[in-house]
């Protein structure tokens, strides 16, 4: 059975994934946390995308370089830096672009 959140809960969860993310909480403080409100059962981080997979992912989806952007509230020149591998995904863009990989473009519209 499914544990139920709270919103506070949830809302605690979020920042600490995006203080996890950004190298600011530690991985051992990012796993007592979620272990304490989601339990053993803590859902899968995201994956790692190579740049290739990140292209493969934008093609798939039958998006250009802008589209993909706009649809993940970025620029440009971003999805080229990840596309050529002088940056990598993190946070709420690695999600998102796992996501997307996963499920296809539709669940974010």
């Amino acid at each position: 059975m499914a544990k139920t959140l709270s919103n506070l809960t949830a809302a605690l969860l979020e920042t600490a994934e995006d203080l996890h993310g950004a190298d600011l909480l530690s991985d051992d403080t990012f796993e007592k946390i979620t272990l304490r409100h989601l339990g053993p059962e803590a859902p899968p981080t995201a994956v790692p995308l190579s740049a290739e997979e990140i292209r493969s992912v934008r093609e798939k989806a039958h998006l250009s370089q802008a589209a993909l952007a706009r649809y993940l509230n970025l620029t440009t020149g971003y999805i080229s830096q990840l596309e050529r591998g002088t940056k990598q995904a993190k946070g709420p863009v690695l999600a998102m672009l796992n996501v997307i990989r996963r499920k296809g473009l539709e669940v974010i519209l």
